[in-house]
């Protein structure tokens, strides 16, 4: 694996560019730093921001200088954000020359393209195909991932127009898992490690619950979402414990969706299925991410693709009919045929929704190491890849109802929900597009308030994600939340 070099003097832009540099050369080492002139290493981009208001780009392949781009702008005649599209296209076109690639999402690196995409085609009162060609013209992205968006965007915004700027959503994490996943870097901690606080947590999310009937003024949530880690890693007796809490201090009577993020099917039994349908939890997920024995043990997942029949079908049996099932594109070792396979295993189970990940490579997770050691990951055609799977899921009836993107991930691409009919993920929808306030309760979880007044506001709040200092300092976590939520004391 080569290493390359981006050097700039122009720290404005510098995220920009390092981004935009990754997403063209995946799998490459890079690192950035200051610099007036190039440093002369053998890989090395060089942007640099000269005294007569140009911006020129030089890059190194080896030791041959090979590319010198130079663009002119005027910021006089336009304002801050404007001159930062001018250069970010200049970016992305110089780098599009140098590599002979085109990214699905062009420039845009930010987590929301929905938002983007419908707010243009609303402010700018366009058809969809002016909304296509305006996304392309500034941002450089595909007439294809432009139907998609607006397409989301549509419907996202039909099924929000009840929750839009009213009412409020729960979400409760739980830290512990059966084991962590070499692409994970949410909050894990594994439960046969970490069994002995498992009751003081509960009390603190009781605790929680408590402050929260005051904090939100005795109304109830749209959503409840319990996720983690993986929330089934608890007991039966224990999980029974946490969704009674919940019965008990939580106002049901306005809840749309009730989901609990079952996950792993090591985790699973007929016990927990069972105190899952008694308190009414309406949605689950049983998460394959791959089809692939192999795999599935390379990534540490302790638990087997008959297992995981096993589980979806006990589900099933005990009454569940919103199934959500995860996959992830990009795992290591797997190519186009695995892909496939996976995708022939949905298709016989036929849950209820599917949510296809392209694999991002978080700096928390232990995937950077073992790339460090192993090389590159995968060298399949992930646009193929997404496109298989969204043929899967035009098999099984679903429209694609959310999307998301993340830094880092395979194929510069997305992570994109599909459900059937009556089968959406509200929850995912409200907390990716941001329309409603989220009161998050447990270690590790950001609180969010999205103001009502039309000035577009968010404010959020966190707690503690070492999970020793969460249960020593719970007071003050939810006197985070009292002084987020505006509860007078």
């Amino acid at each position: 694996m080569r290493e390359m070099i981006l050097s700039y003097n122009i720290e404005s832009f510098e995220y920009d560019v390092y981004a935009l540099l990754t997403s063209f050369y995946p799998g490459e080492s890079s690192k950035q730093c200051i610099a007036e002139q190039p440093t002369g290493s053998r890989d090395e981009l060089h942007v640099h921001q000269n005294e007569d208001a140009t911006v020129s780009m030089l890059f190194f392949a080896g030791d041959v200088f090979s590319y010198d781009k130079e663009y002119v702008f005027t910021p006089s005649s336009a304002g801050e954000k404007e001159i930062k599209w001018e250069l970010k296209r200049f970016f992305y076109d110089s780098l599009s020359d140098m590599s002979g690639r085109t990214l699905p999402w062009g420039g845009l690196t930010g987590v929301r393209p929905t938002k983007l995409i419908m707010g243009t085609a609303k402010e700018q009162a366009l058809s969809d195909e002016g909304v296509i060609q305006y996304m392309y013209d500034n941002y450089r992205v595909s007439p294809e991932k432009s139907s998609l968006g607006l397409k989301i965007a549509r419907l996202e915004d039909s099924l929000l127009e009840p929750h839009r700027g009213r009412g409020y959503s729960l979400y409760i994490g739980i830290p512990f898992c059966p084991s962590t996943c070499l692409y994970c870097s949410f909050l894990s901690y594994a439960i046969y490690a970490y069994q002995k606080y498992v009751d003081r947590y509960l009390e603190c999310i009781r605790k929680e619950l408590q402050a929260m009937t005051g904090i939100m003024k005795g109304g109830g949530p749209d959503t409840i979402y319990i996720g983690g880690g993986t929330p089934t890693a608890l007991s039966a007796d224990e999980l029974g414990r946490l969704l009674d809490l919940i019965e008990e201090y939580v106002p049901m009577e306005n809840v749309k969706e009730f989901t609990v993020e079952a996950g792993r099917p090591d985790s699973l039994n007929a016990d927990k299925f069972a105190v899952m349908k008694k308190y009414k939890v309406s949605r689950i997920s049983v998460n394959p991410q791959t089809f692939k024995d192999d795999t599935l043990k390379l990534i540490g997942r302790r638990h087997t693709v008959s297992q995981l029949y096993e589980a979806f079908a006990q589900a099933r049996v005990e009454g569940f009919d919103n199934i959500n099932m995860d996959l992830i594109l990009g795992l290591p070792g797997e190519d186009l045929n695995d892909v496939s396979h996976t995708l022939d295993c949905v298709r016989e189970l036929a849950p209820d929704s599917l949510t296809v990940h392209s694999l991002a490579i978080k700096r928390a997770s232990r995937m950077k190491e073992w790339i460090s050691q192993h090389g590159s990951i995968s060298g399949m055609d992930y646009e193929l890849a997404m496109k298989m799977a969204q043929d899967t899921a035009d098999a099984l009836k679903m429209k694609p109802y959310y999307l998301y993107r993340q830094k880092n991930m395979a194929g510069a691409l997305e992570n994109t929900g599909f459900a059937r009919e009556g089968r959406y993920g509200l929850y995912n929808i409200i907390i990716m597009e941001e329309v409603q306030s989220i009161y998050a309760i447990g270690a590790g979880t950001v609180s969010k308030k999205v103001f009502t007044d039309g000035s577009g506001r968010i404010e959020r709040c966190d707690t503690h994600k070492d999970l020793s200092l969460y249960l020593s300092d719970i007071e003050a976590m939810i006197e985070r939340k009292r002084k987020l939520f505006g509860e007078d004391k």
